[in-house]
């Protein structure tokens, strides 16, 4: 049986790990940083870890919102393609620095594009 890229990743040590990696690149990216402020980042942490263990194929424990419900606020304050851009680039170099190998790089980048439309509210 073919391995889910959440296998392919590492596992729960390999999302906990890069879910920190990558909020502290978010939180020190100017881009994007002022889309966290105030935010409780260890329960954020946490809901993001939920979120891309199901995306990623691993199992399912996520019962936040969906992605235009959890980003509808964001919008208030300017979101947009250009910080869409920023979180995946943010997501791929925290791959990178934890060894995953450009082709699931490639399928993480793709699984964050397919959400981009709901997340800025697009079609709602």
């Amino acid at each position: 049986m073919a391995k889910t890229l959440y296998e392919q990743l590492g596992g729960e040590a390999a999302v906990n790990a890069a879910v920190d990696i990558f909020y502290r690149k978010m939180l020190s990216d100017d881009r994007v940083s002022r889309f966290f402020e105030g935010v409780d980042m260890d329960r954020q942490a946490s809901k993001q870890k939920a979120f891309l263990t199901m995306v990623f194929g691993g199992p399912n424990n996520y019962s936040g919102k969906d992605m235009y419900e959890g980003h509808k606020h964001l919008l208030k304050m300017g979101l947009n393609d250009s910080h869409v851009d920023a979180v995946i680039e943010n997501l791929g170099n925290t791959l990178k620095e934890l060894g995953v190998g450009n082709d699931l790089i490639g399928q993480v980048a793709a699984i964050a594009n397919s959400v981009r439309d709901d997340v800025l509210g697009r079609g709602h």
